[in-house]
């Protein structure tokens, strides 16, 4: 994109009091964005209301600094080692086809990796930003499953379950699958969280970053639930991963039910606050999984993930009598001891054994979690 034009762009997204619908407006009324600032006050209020055209009369005072920050950006991609970086429109052909068939695209992606994992078959994995650690070991052997057998995995980069996803799809890729996509809520110079830039340089190495928001936007609330229409509008599917009732995720995967995509979802206990969210979307259609496979019968019909999958690297399946006897819902030691009728240093040792083993996890409280592999 030569400069005008990308300030063109600019100019339009950045000018405060002019939205998106007004942008479609005007460019399907004067074609470009060039077109749309060269043509006159009288024939803008003809297509937006007078405040629109009064904004677009004048750049925001920000706008030069903006472009030359955009241009070095781009610039930079590529070089020493650096990520391709690119801007994408809605009219340009690398524009995912998925995407632009929703009711509200984004008119303008930043991107950072590789734009090719647009152009692949891709489902989300979202859920709880504080889940349990079944949650979370379900959201990586999920996400490196569905990598294995040919999906790319979108999230959106948040602690939980999307770091979970992001983590389990770039090890499904080191064993010869496919990757992931993240689609953040701020500038992709302003990552965020902090604690997720080591796993976001290297979703830019291996695989793609986007953002609808421009360089220089910090984590603002109300951008988050705007970039997840973005999420499940790349995918052909939603697969969500403990959620309270009220959540994030539960309006991916609405945003997701209206443009005709699936939506999956993970049944939890009925103690658990996290699974709450996954039986309502089961009790309102979504498709209750417990396996990645239900996933892929619903999504192409007769596949199956590759011999080398996710399964044939996780832990082998341990059968301790003890794991039978936890069950699936957390439980104090007293409970297994009353439960099991071992002397607690036993039980203490034997449960240590099993957390070691990553078939247990030790939540606060002295709780005592297992770990079922999906």
């Amino acid at each position: 994109m030569d400069p005008t034009e990308l300030a063109a762009w600019l100019r339009l997204l950045e000018t405060p009091g002019v939205g998106r619908e007004s942008v479609r407006r005007l460019l399907a009324a004067f074609g470009t964005p060039v077109g749309v600032l060269a043509a006159s006050a009288l024939a803008l209020r003809q297509v937006v209301t007078p405040a629109v055209a009064a904004a677009l009369a004048a750049p925001p005072a920000h706008l030069p600094a903006l472009v030359d920050a955009t241009l070095s950006w781009l610039n930079a991609g590529g070089i020493a080692g650096e990520p391709s970086r690119n801007v994408v429109t809605l009219g340009d052909a690398c524009y995912p086809d998925t995407l632009l068939n929703t009711a509200d695209p984004p008119l303008l992606l930043y991107l950072q990796g590789d734009a090719a994992l647009l152009r692949q078959e891709a489902l989300a994995i979202v859920g709880s930003r504080s889940p349990t650690p079944q949650g979370a070991d379900n959201a990586r052997q999920f996400a490196c499953q569905l990598s294995q057998a040919g999906w790319v995995v979108v999230s959106g980069l948040a602690l939980g379950i999307d770091g979970a996803a992001h983590e389990g799809a770039l090890k499904g890729r080191a064993l010869g699958g496919e990757s992931s996509i993240a689609v953040v809520g701020t500038g992709l110079d302003c990552l965020y969280p902090k604690r997720h830039l080591g796993l976001a340089r290297q979703m830019a190495q291996e695989g793609l970053l986007i953002s609808e928001y421009a360089l220089g936007t910090p984590p603002l609330p109300a951008h988050f639930p705007q970039r997840n229409r973005i999420i499940a509008g790349l995918t052909a599917g939603t697969l969500v991963v403990e959620a309270a009732l009220k959540s994030g995720s539960l309006i991916t995967a609405r945003l997701a039910m209206e443009a005709g995509r699936d939506v999956f979802a993970l049944p939890g206990s009925i103690h658990s606050p996290q699974a709450r969210g996954c039986h309502a979307l089961i009790r309102q259609g979504a498709l209750l999984v417990e396996s990645v496979q239900d996933i892929l019968d619903e999504l192409k019909p007769g596949s199956r993930p590759r011999d080398s999958g996710a399964a044939a690297s996780l832990p082998p399946a341990s059968h301790h009598p003890l794991l039978e006897l936890l069950g699936h819902d957390p439980a104090t030691l007293d409970a297994l001891v009353a439960r099991t009728g071992w002397p607690a240093g036993e039980l203490g040792a034997q449960l240590l054994e099993l957390e070691l083993e990553g078939h247990v996890a030790r939540l606060p409280g002295q709780l005592f979690q297992r770990l079922t592999k999906a």
